[in-house]
């Protein structure tokens, strides 16, 4: 089921106006009739609710798009179609949800806050409510999709990163930064680092509408995260980030600090390469993944800039001419899913990370697939997941 009519813009007004008023207490907005507004909200949810459920309007849908945006050069089936003249379709394969759509029992508050109106870049909030008055290491983590679809409202993030923060006892920053192929690489990355910039802001200046996490944040105690696509944004910007540290002729000249880059967390970093591994052959259509071969290389068309293949840089961390691993000055943590494709990509990029003497820790999780942490419902599903939270606790909050 395509959906041409996005509720982004409505959640993204919602933010500006709930921080606009807490912060501007004293300015006049004009008089609306806060049910009103709720209620014309809900009749805008519901209306794309009905569209996309409706079997005569996909119909016409994609007849119209056929016939109107051209022939379809790209296609992911389930997940993206792009049309000739560059127009995005992408399907609804996840619902979106609230931030305040939690249960109780997890003891954990969410909020969602603007970093960038240009590029609507924001990011939802995980903070635990512990009974302890020690501030708590934040992880700044992305999410996964290829580059080109997925969301930090999606319901399975939503689920997953509110237990992980419950479960290791910190705080987590989910960013939703811009999408291939309308934004190509390095457009993420450009988000991520933009998006620690302003957390340093928020630490400065101690921004009212930020003081109820702020407060509870340990600002030298900074991790980098994501997983799939994620996990890639999230070892570029810690590239990007090291590679401002090593030229920094001192610490007060970092463009980070006071924030201190203590650690990388990549589940399932999604690299690729021209040369293919045993795992992306033997595993091409494994039905215990998420992620196959084919969508694996359509994502990288979409994403890279064009031109580029699958030995670039941002796709291929070990070809040749791609910055060298050892300016990466963090310690990194990997988890690897046995069933995935990215199998030994990912055990080739920790073992280049360990010749470079980079400190790295990783983790082979048996069983499992690629993304089973959030889309996987069965039970060796939920189980690794546990086992995953766990080796994630160690790392983040080590004894």
């Amino acid at each position: 089921m395509y959906i041409n009519v996005s509720l982004q813009s409505l959640h993204y007004l919602y933010i500006n106006v709930t921080n606009h008023k807490a912060t501007n207490p004293k300015i006049k907005l004009p008089q609306v009739n806060p049910f009103c507004f709720f209620w014309f909200l809900l009749s805008m949810a519901a209306l794309a609710s009905s569209l996309s459920l409706s079997p005569q309007y996909r119909t016409r849908s994609k007849e119209y798009q056929q016939h109107h945006h051209g022939s379809i050069v790209e296609e992911i089936k389930g997940l993206i179609r792009v049309h000739k003249d560059g127009y995005i379709e992408r399907p609804q394969v996840v619902p979106c949800v609230s931030s305040s759509a939690l249960s109780p029992e997890l003891k954990v508050t969410s909020r969602d806050m603007v970093i960038d109106n240009v590029t609507n870049t924001w990011a939802r909030f995980y903070v635990p409510n512990l009974h302890h008055h020690s501030k708590i290491p934040l992880l700044v983590y992305f999410h996964g999709g290829g580059f080109c679809i997925g969301s930090a409202a999606w319901s399975c993030y939503h689920d997953f990163l509110a237990k992980l923060s419950a479960e290791v006892g910190c705080m987590i920053m989910s960013v939703n930064y811009r999408l291939a192929p309308e934004n190509p690489l390095p457009s993420p990355y450009d988000d991520g680092i933009k998006t620690l910039m302003w957390v340093k802001q928020q630490f400065l200046y101690q921004y009212n509408d930020s003081e109820w996490w702020t407060k509870k944040c340990n600002f030298s105690s900074v991790f980098l995260g994501g997983d799939s696509a994620g996990a890639n944004i999230a070892y570029n910007v810690a590239i990007r980030v090291s590679e401002s540290e090593s030229e920094s002729e001192s610490e007060s000249e970092s463009a980070l600090r006071p924030l201190n880059l203590k650690g990388l967390v990549l589940i399932q970093p999604f690299f690729g390469g021209e040369v293919r591994t045993a795992s992306e052959k033997s595993m091409a259509e494994s039905p215990g993944s998420a992620l196959n071969l084919a969508a694996s290389d359509a994502y990288w068309r979409l994403a890279l800039p064009c031109g580029a293949d699958r030995d670039h840089p941002w796709c291929n961390p070990i070809a040749k001419g791609a910055v060298k691993l050892k300016n990466l000055l963090v310690p990194t943590l990997v988890c690897i899913s046995e069933m995935d494709i990215l199998k030994d990509r990912n055990l080739e990029f920790c073992d280049a990370l360990a010749k470079e003497g980079i400190t790295v820790e990783y983790s082979v999780f048996k069983g499992v697939g690629h993304a089973f942490q959030i889309l996987s419902k069965s039970h060796i599903s939920k189980y690794t997941t546990h086992q995953m939270m766990s080796c994630l606790k160690s790392f983040i909050m080590p004894l």
